[in-house]
C-alpha cells in the first residue's frame, strides 16, 4: 500500500453509493473524521466495527425515517481508509431523500463530489492508480471480458509487476553508482553482468506489455467490426439479423444507408460493435458521398472488416488479413460455398462463430496495461532503459549517465501507479466516476 498523497485532515462526505431511483435496498455512504458521529446522531449506537446491524433512524425532530442496516469501518478498515458508515436503508426515493435532507444538516458534512470516495481511497493509500482505473472500468464493464481484465487491474497485479520492475532497477542502479564510488579503489566483482541481466529482464517484461496495451484497451472500450459492400448487397438486412433488432432501415432503393449505424453486441464475453456502412460505389449525390467517405474511413479503422460481395464479383476494398470475404444474398442461390443471408439466416451463425474465435485470439494477447497512459509510461521507460544497456558497454566512463538513465526509467514507471505526475491526471480519471463512488 503506498504512501498517503497528502496529510491534511478532510471534511466528512456523505451520499447515495447504489443507484437512484426505486430499488430494493439503498445505500447511503459516510466517510471521514465526523462519520460515525453523525451516524450515531441518526440512529444512536453503532454496531461493532465491520459488523452489520439493525437500526431505526430518527431525524433531528425524533421522528422515524426508516428501519436500516448499518455498517460501521474503523479508519484504516475502509474503501476510503477512513471511519466510514453504510447506511442500508429501502429503497424508496422517498426513504433516501429523507435520510439525505437529515444528513445535509448536520454540521461538518457535506455532500460528496463525482468520485470523492475513490478519490480519498487513493490518497489515503488504499489503491494505487492503476487500480482506481480498474474499478472505473470494472463499474462500466458489460461483457464477461471487460470484467474479467477489470478485476486484474483492481486486485493490484499491475501495481505488482511496477513495484518488481521498480526494485530490479533501483538495485542494477545501485550497483552502478557503487561502482562509481569506489572508482579509484579495487572492486573484486565486475556488476555489469548483473547490471545488464536486471535491465534487460524488465525491457523483455515491458515489451510484452506495450505490446498488449492496444487489444486490452480494445477489451476495454470495444472491437469494432464493419460490414463492406456494395449498394443493395444485403448489409443492413445482416446487420439486423445479428442484432436480432430492426437496428438498420433496409430497402430495395441503393443509397438507403449513408452514415455508419452501430450495434453494440456480446460475442463470447467480448464487447463487440457492429458498422453497417454506406454501400461503396461512385456517386454524385452530396450526402450519400459523405457517407461512403465515412465507411472507408470507418472500415480501414475496424478490427475486422466482412466484405458481402455478389457471385463472382470482388471487394471493393483489399481485404487486410483476419477479414473475412462472404458472398452474399446466398437465399437466392442455394448452398454456395462462403455464402450468407440475413433473410434466410444461412450462415449467420457462422459467421459469429469465426468473428468470436478471431477476437478471442486476439485478445489472449491482452496484458495488464489498459489505456494509453499507460503505454506511454512504459515505452518512456523503455525508452530509457533502452538509453542505458547502449551506456552500460562504455564501462565506468559512461556508468553515472547509465545510472541516471535507469533513475528516468524508474520515474516513468512510477507513474503507472501514481507515485509520481499523478495530479494531471487526477481530474480526468475521475470524472468518469458517478456520485457516491
Amino acid at each position: 500500500m503506498q504512501a498517503p498523497l497528502g496529510g491534511v485532515a478532510m471534511d466528512t462526505i456523505f451520499a447515495l453509493s447504489s443507484a437512484p431511483g426505486k430499488a430494493g435496498v439503498s445505500v447511503i455512504r459516510l466517510s471521514g473524521s465526523g462519520a460515525f458521529t453523525a451516524a450515531q446522531s441518526l440512529c444512536g449506537t453503532l454496531p461493532k466495527a465491520r459488523q452489520a446491524g439493525l437500526r431505526l433512524l430518527y431525524d433531528d425532530n425524533g421522528t422515524r425515517l426508516d428501519q436500516a442496516l448499518v455498517l460501521a469501518f474503523e479508519a484504516g478498515h475502509s474503501f476510503t481508509g477512513e471511519e466510514t458508515v453504510e447506511l442500508q436503508v429501502h429503497g424508496s426515493v422517498a426513504v433516501v431523500s429523507a435520510v439525505l435532507s437529515v444528513l445535509i444538516r448536520i454540521e461538518g458534512l457535506r455532500p460528496a463530489e463525482p468520485g470523492e470516495f475513490t478519490r480519498r481511497a487513493l490518497e489515503n493509500g488504499m489503491l494505487d492508480l492503476a487500480q482506481v482505473e480498474g474499478l472505473a472500468d470494472l463499474i462500466d464493464a458489460e461483457t464477461e471480458a471487460q470484467r474479467r481484465q477489470a478485476l486484474r487491474v483492481l486486485s493490484g497485479d499491475l501495481g505488482k509487476k511496477a513495484e518488481n520492475w521498480r526494485k530490479n532497477l533501483i538495485r542494477a542502479a545501485a550497483l552502478l553508482e557503487a561502482t562509481i564510488d569506489f572508482a579509484d579503489e579495487d572492486v573484486p566483482v565486475d556488476v555489469s553482468p548483473e547490471v545488464d541481466a536486471l535491465v534487460s529482464s524488465v525491457v523483455s517484461e515491458l515489451q510484452i506489455e506495450i505490446d498488449g496495451v492496444e487489444t486490452a484497451e480494445r477489451i476495454r472500450t470495444g472491437f469494432e467490426v464493419a460490414i463492406i459492400g456494395a449498394p443493395n448487397v444485403g448489409k443492413s438486412t445482416l446487420l439486423n439479423a445479428l442484432a436480432g433488432r430492426e437496428a438498420a432501415i433496409t430497402s430495395e432503393y441503393a443509397g438507403t444507408t449513408r452514415d455508419v449505424i452501430e450495434v453494440r453486441m456480446d460475442l463470447g464475453g467480448l464487447p463487440v460493435t457492429l458498422l453497417d456502412t454506406a454501400g461503396l460505389r461512385e456517386t454524385q449525390d452530396v450526402v450519400e458521398s459523405i457517407g461512403i467517405d465515412r465507411a472507408r474511413k470507418r472500415a480501414q479503422s475496424a478490427d475486422i472488416r466482412v466484405f458481402l460481395v455478389e457471385s463472382g464479383q470482388l471487394p471493393e476494398l483489399t481485404p487486410e488479413e483476419g477479414d473475412i470475404v462472404l458472398t452474399a444474398k446466398a437465399d437466392l442461390f442455394g448452398n454456395i460455398h462462403e455464402g450468407i443471408s440475413g433473410i434466410s439466416g444461412q450462415g449467420v451463425s457462422e459467421l459469429v462463430k469465426r468473428l468470436t474465435n478471431v477476437l478471442k485470439h486476439r485478445a489472449a494477447g491482452a496484458g495488464l496495461a489498459t489505456r494509453i497512459r499507460h503505454q506511454h509510461a512504459l515505452e518512456r521507460g523503455a525508452m530509457a532503459l533502452s538509453d542505458a544497456k547502449a551506456l552500460l558497454s562504455g564501462g565506468d566512463a559512461t556508468a553515472d549517465i547509465a545510472a541516471e538513465e535507469l533513475r528516468t526509467a524508474v520515474r516513468a514507471l512510477d507513474s503507472l501507479v501514481g507515485r509520481i505526475d499523478v495530479e494531471n491526471v487526477l481530474d480526468e480519471i475521475f470524472a468518469s466516476f458517478c456520485l457516491g463512488k
